[in-house]
């Protein structure tokens, strides 16, 4: 019996990543190698919330990274509501290795807000925490 042959498939023009091996959970840097945040989601072009990808049709493409406080869903299970989530566009991403490096500074990016007001509010308000040891 002859079967028919399948064709092998082609990638289209660029680079094809696997979200979960090479961009979910990993470490984010800036432009000068300092962390960022984590990669906890991404955002994919024309893809809504919890829709099943054709493996035949057209590959999706990476508009976002999504990062946010989401501790509690992961021990606890679901999804935080998208609201929560701070969204890092891809066009500022300059590499994908072992870390994912943007082109910009950390401090111009919204994932960064938590640290610095910890830092201001908190940390500062401790004596000898506005500057760094001797």
């Amino acid at each position: 019996m002859n079967e028919p042959q399948r064709q092998p498939r082609r990638h289209p023009a660029g680079r094809v990543i696997d979200a979960m091996l090479h961009l979910l959970d990993r470490q984010v840097l800036d432009r000068d190698g300092v962390p960022v945040t984590t990669v906890d989601d991404l955002e994919l072009d024309g893809i809504e919330l919890g829709a099943v990808i054709d493996p035949e049709g057209p590959r999706p493409k990476v508009t976002a990274i999504l990062t946010g406080p989401n501790l509690a869903t992961r021990i606890f299970g679901g999804r935080p509501p998208s609201s929560r989530y701070v969204r890092i566009p891809w066009r500022l991403v300059s590499d994908v290795g072992t870390t994912i490096r943007l082109g910009v500074t950390g401090d111009s990016l919204d994932a960064t807000w938590v640290e610095r007001w910890i830092a201001t509010h908190i940390i500062g308000r401790i004596p000898g925490g506005r500057h760094d040891p001797d």
